[in-house]
């Protein structure tokens, strides 16, 4: 009668468990898997819901504006005619979004090519992920929130797609036809910060 009391329990934990696992919303399952793997959750939105294995590095932008976010430069970029917001990721600086604010553009989403870095056949808006931090960083540098979550998302895209930090890049470092994003940007840390 003992045994099968206590198996009967086990067996009711076992269901109550599973009911909860199954109660669970995805993405708090995956916040908890990822905790429990060591690895700091990351926002649903940076996992595109589909898959590419296209990206090999990452371009850095400033917008050389002492305020937007990614709606406010999508209606810009629509005027100029394109088709949208020519990045996949924004980074707020406290004006239009938070400070540090991480938004995530329908480019990315929808794993389609850039906008944001012209060059000889196209390459860095083919294979190059668009980050861009609101901020003239001629004038001054990035908030301390935009380098947290710089280094973040950074540091999630390499480990994601096997992206070495030596191919974290700036639009200037890369067309040489503009300063972007800007003097007071230090890509050597970013890129240090991003290994660690």
């Amino acid at each position: 009668m003992r045994k099968s009391l206590a198996v009967a329990g086990i067996v009711g934990s076992v269901v109550l468990l599973l009911a909860v696992v199954a109660l669970t919303p995805p993405s708090a399952q995956a916040r908890s898997l990822s905790r429990r793997n060591g690895a700091p959750p990351v926002p649903r939105g940076w996992v595109p819901p589909v898959s590419s294995d296209r990206w090999e590095c990452i371009v850095i932008h400033h917008s050389a504006t002492d305020y937007g976010g990614a709606h406010r430069f999508d209606t810009g970029h629509k005027e100029k005619g394109w088709d949208g917001l020519g990045y996949d990721f924004v980074i707020g600086n406290g004006s239009d979004t938070r400070d540090g604010q991480v938004e995530v553009g329908p480019r990315w989403t929808e794993q389609r090519t850039g906008a944001h870095c012209r060059s000889p056949e196209d390459y860095y808006n083919e294979h190059g992920i668009g980050i861009c931090l609101v901020g003239n960083f001629d004038e001054g540098s990035p908030s301390p929130a935009q380098m947290q979550s710089l280094t973040k998302l950074v540091r999630f895209l390499c480990r994601k797609y096997d992206i070495p930090a030596s191919k974290v890049y700036t639009h200037g470092g890369v067309t040489h036809l503009t300063a972007c994003p800007g003097k007071h940007f230090d890509l050597k840390a970013l890129r240090k910060s991003v290994r660690n």
